[in-house]
């Protein structure tokens, strides 16, 4: 397995320019499977997840070319549902917005269940909730998910989610959108994502309203076109940046970003006492000084996010006092917390809650990356270790972050890829 040696004490100083959005893209991608034309899609992240997802619609009679790096041609006029590679569904977690797609188009779906990081018990009782309120009938037993609308096509419905959902939100989008009639979803997620997903439909001529909102109406059509999109830069791969200048006590400008976005990590950040200057699409990070204790709840958007807390729980390990992240979104997320403490790490965690016991900082360790966002949080506490750290697993990492290790390295950071094949 390739793994990073990152060795800590740099400062890091210069720019770094965040790519297009992990989790819009890989909706975005799966929703070009409802249209009978070609979709160029831009700022596309060149990430495992994305490649993955190319790889499927392929297997599946799609066309899918690149223009440029960022840059990717998407034809799924020939495309043909209930054919998805199961051991590559498997791999991603959005993989489940195939269902959604294949039940917009044709009327009927099978897929093999999702996957991605475990954060244990992750139920799409939600997603199946809308669906068969849109009208269809849906199983799940053998490893795969299967639906077929009652009437050969999906009818509009009202849906209440009991749950906040981001991923039931923009599968039930992406299914209603070719439905007969309107649907309306409420309590909606209202993540940045969810808009951008509704930006691409709309452009390709669905008629979606209040994305952003707790409340979705979608007024069904008959048909979409092809369009160009430029995706929304990626919020948590600025977050991690951000919080690898406040940990290094650096100074860095993070371009191609959406402040607004940020909103919740820059208070964080600046309640702890960083310094975070917002301009129209970039900001700027920089730490002088010892860090403030910080109490932390992880919320759906406008919330702060749950994917930024490994990388928020080491900043708070170098912060004095005792500190506290509540995460109110996803169990076992705190796996990550075994491998901090590898590192010198003082954290407790009690049901929902790390207790973190700062001032002390790190030591260099080999640790694992246990999931994507954990991967992120072990590279920022290994560039503000004594030594050199080593980071396994990385292939979790590589399904979010397009070239970490070729951008940290362009603002100072002694970061390196060890392949297997090179020793």
């Amino acid at each position: 397995m390739d793994y990073f040696v990152v060795k800590g004490g740099n400062e890091l100083s210069g720019q770094i320019e965040v790519s297009g959005m992990k989790n819009a893209a890989v909706a975005v991608i799966f929703a070009c499977f409802l249209i009978e034309d070609k979709c160029v899609l831009e700022n596309i992240p060149d990430i495992s997840d994305v490649r993955t997802s190319f790889s499927i619609l392929r297997a599946m009679g799609a066309t899918v070319r690149y223009l440029t790096e960022t840059t990717v041609e998407i034809d799924c006029t020939n495309a043909e549902g209930g054919c998805s590679p199961f051991d590559l569904v498997r791999n991603m977690r959005a993989s489940y917005y195939l269902v959604g797609a294949e039940l917009g188009r044709f009327g009927k779906a099978k897929t093999g269940c999702p996957g991605g990081c475990d954060f244990g018990i992750r139920p799409i009782d939600q997603h199946i909730k809308g669906f068969e309120a849109l009208g269809a009938n849906v199983t799940s037993e053998g490893g795969y998910i299967e639906g077929k609308a009652q009437s050969g096509r999906l009818k509009g419905s009202s849906i209440y989610f009991d749950r906040v959902s981001v991923g039931a939100t923009m599968n039930i989008i992406i299914a209603s959108v070719l439905a007969e009639g309107n649907t309306v979803i409420e309590n909606a997620a209202r993540e940045p994502h969810i808009v951008d997903l509704a930006n691409f439909l709309n452009t390709c001529g669905a008629k979606i309203t209040g994305a952003g909102t707790d409340v979705i109406k979608i007024k069904g059509v008959s048909s979409l076109h092809g369009c160009t999109y430029a995706l929304i830069p990626d919020m948590i791969e600025a977050g991690t940046y951000m919080i690898a200048a406040a940990a290094t006590e650096s100074r860095l400008k993070i371009t191609n970003v959406i402040p607004k976005h940020l909103e919740s990590i820059s208070a964080k950040l600046e309640e702890m006492g960083v310094e975070v200057e917002e301009h129209d699409d970039f900001v700027i990070v920089s730490r002088k000084g010892k860090l403030k204790k910080a109490n932390i709840l992880t919320q759906p958007y406008p919330g702060f996010p749950t994917d930024m807390n490994p990388q928020m729980c080491t900043l708070l390990c170098l912060a004095e006092g005792v500190s506290n992240m509540t995460e109110n979104v996803w169990d076992n997320r705190f796996r990550y917390v075994d491998e901090l403490t590898k590192m010198g790490a003082s954290i407790k965690v009690v049901g929902k809650t790390a207790v973190i016991e700062g001032g002390s900082g790190f030591v260099a360790a080999p640790v694992r990356a246990v999931d994507l966002r954990a991967g992120a949080a072990m590279i920022i506490a290994g560039l503000c270790a004594s030594g050199k750290t080593t980071i396994e697993d990385i292939h979790h990492i590589k399904r979010g972050y397009y070239d970490i290790v070729g951008k940290l390295r362009s603002v100072g950071a002694d970061i390196r890829e060890i392949s297997v094949a090179d020793k």
